[in-house]
């Protein structure tokens, strides 16, 4: 369950058992968590009547008796299916079911200074914490993966400054950064003046639509 909840998972071992990386994400496989894979892209409305409906714009190598029986096994009777992907048996059961989750991971080796010399998968990720090696990759790995932006919120009547940084997720309006810090005086505000990226000029005034960019100096008015 802790697993379950996660924002990103860690997979690591050290070089004397490389195998647990391979063991370890089938077991989160049979658990239903799905690493490093973005969910299906499948839209299901259900319906009162009127049976089951599959479209797709995509070939589909799947007949569609094929999905209809597989939907009905999960109680799926009356329903619209747009496919918007080419999609395997497999990923056609995750849609249906309701235990499936999608996690991000970053597999790591530690201890890589006993056998430097030691062939790994170039996504997988090497260090030694002992030794400090490959620490700061690590970090930047795991900010990567997390696809957090660190911007700088501005008081009113104070000089630009990043004196007060918030960490929030890419794709953030500045709606959804009100709503974090959770504050009625902010709940009021309209607009927001920025400087740094995204910002065509210094203290551009924009709407609360406007997506956050990492070092985004912010004050809200």
């Amino acid at each position: 369950s802790v697993a379950r909840n996660s924002d990103l998972l860690v997979i690591m071992t050290d070089v004397d058992r490389i195998d647990l990386l391979d063991k370890l994400p089938k077991e989160l496989e049979e658990a239903g968590i799905r690493i490093n894979q973005t969910k299906p892209q499948i839209r299901i409305e259900k319906r009162v009547d009127g049976g089951l409906h599959i479209n797709s714009n995509i070939k589909q190598d799947l007949g569609k008796e094929l999905m209809k029986d597989v939907a009905n096994e999960f109680g799926l009777k009356n329903a619209d299916i747009a496919l918007k992907e080419k999609i395997t048996l497999e990923r056609l059961i995750d849609a249906f079911s309701s235990n499936r989750v999608y996690i991000p991971a970053v597999f790591v080796v530690n201890k890589i200074d006993k056998k430097p010399d030691l062939k790994i998968d170039k996504n997988i990720m090497t260090i030694s914490a002992e030794k400090g090696m490959g620490i700061d990759g690590f970090k930047e790995s795991l900010w990567k993966a997390l696809e957090m932006v660190k911007i700088y919120l501005v008081e009113p009547f104070e000089d630009v400054n990043k004196n007060r940084p918030l960490i929030v997720k890419e794709g953030y309006t500045l709606k959804d950064v009100i709503a974090k810090l959770g504050s009625t005086v902010m709940q009021e505000k309209k607009l927001a003046k920025i400087w740094g990226p995204s910002a065509y000029f210094d203290g551009q005034e924009v709407p609360l639509t406007h997506e956050v960019v990492e070092g985004l100096m912010v004050r809200f008015i």
